[in-house]
């Protein structure tokens, strides 16, 4: 009887234990299973069909990230204290090579991935001390390139990712694109409670996004927000609850292929310039038209802007614009 209570017991611990280890720590002191977070990554199996999750202690993680195995959950001890960082320059990157793949500082390839209470930062344009010109040898027009502070400097970048979540995250660099989740084919990305700061385009969905309770602040360029929605007619980028704010002058957003923007209860600085978001001029086919929304929208310290005023297209109310109105049923990203 009591080696029967002992078995039962002892498979009882053994499974806890399996449980348990669904998470993984990353820990930098040596407290966790890792040290390092890519460790971590590359210890999982390719695919799985429950969310695996990679805990990370506080920490600063001087590591360029490559994620090509689905389904997992980064979970940061702390958003302010858990930090993610290289310093990467992408006009440099791609004259030695042929695509992005390594650009980031988190490189994503792999759907259904989770990043919540942790930084993300490319540091070039705030390590940043004087330009440089290099040799670019993928560059088959011109040989040598000016690489500045205002480079293209990506945080996050997406390949054929899908179902990209981050809740309270801060993605962080100088210069443009400092989150790229670029899909425009099958792109389902969502951000809450976010701060996202970077140069010109330095949020740049393509696809369908949502961005609620978010934070923009730009630091150079000519516009903060871009999307590219023309593959479909129906994808969108929607900002619900957002703020932005950034130098003196700096512009809302662009876009120069097919978009859709809708920013509903925003909140803008006074800096902001007088302009809505525009098209740049381009030869790309605009097949669907100018198609940037405004719904009860404030600027700091009143004297509102007449191009925000509320002109939401004829049959969709505010209400109606939720996460399950940009997603439809291919995904539910709620909690």
């Amino acid at each position: 009887m009591k080696r029967s209570v002992l078995f039962i017991l002892t498979l009882f611990i053994l499974v806890a234990v399996a449980k348990a280890g669904d998470k993984l720590v990353v820990a930098k002191d040596g407290s966790g299973q890792f040290t390092s977070i890519q460790a971590a990554i590359n210890s999982l199996d390719s695919f799985a069909k429950e969310p695996r999750v990679i805990y990370i202690k506080k920490g600063v993680y001087q590591e360029k990230l490559f994620v090509t195995k689905a389904n997992i959950v980064f979970e940061g001890a702390d958003r302010a204290e858990v930090i993610i960082t290289q310093s990467i320059a992408r006009d440099e990157w791609r004259c030695l090579y042929n695509d992005d793949w390594g650009v980031a500082t988190l490189n994503i390839d792999a759907n259904d991935i989770t990043l919540r209470n942790l930084t993300v930062v490319n540091s070039f344009g705030f390590e940043w001390v004087a330009d440089k010109t290099i040799e670019c040898i993928k560059d088959t027009a011109n040989k040598k390139r000016v690489i500045g502070r205002n480079s293209h400097q990506m945080a996050v970048r997406t390949m054929n990712a899908t179902r990209l979540k981050a809740v309270n995250c801060h993605f962080k660099a100088y210069g443009g694109d400092t989150v790229s989740p670029w899909n425009v084919e099958a792109g389902l990305f969502y951000f809450k409670d976010c701060v996202i700061e970077g140069g010109v385009d330095f949020y740049c969905p393509r696809g369908w996004a949502w961005a609620e309770n978010c934070e923009f602040i730009t630091h150079s360029g000519t516009a903060a927000i871009w999307h590219d929605g023309s593959k479909y007619e129906d994808s969108k980028t929607v900002l619900v609850n957002c703020r932005f704010k950034g130098y003196e002058g700096f512009l809302l957003g662009r876009y120069h292929r097919d978009a859709q923007f809708y920013l509903i209860n925003c909140w803008f600085a006074k800096a902001m310039k007088d302009a809505s978001i525009y098209k740049v001029p381009t030869n790309n086919t605009i097949q669907w038209g100018h198609r940037v929304y405004y719904y009860d929208c404030k600027r700091e310290g009143g004297n509102d802007f007449t191009w925000y005023k509320n002109n939401l297209p004829a049959g969709i109310a505010a209400t109606a614009i939720t996460p399950a109105w940009v997603f439809g049923q291919r995904w539910s990203p709620a909690e």
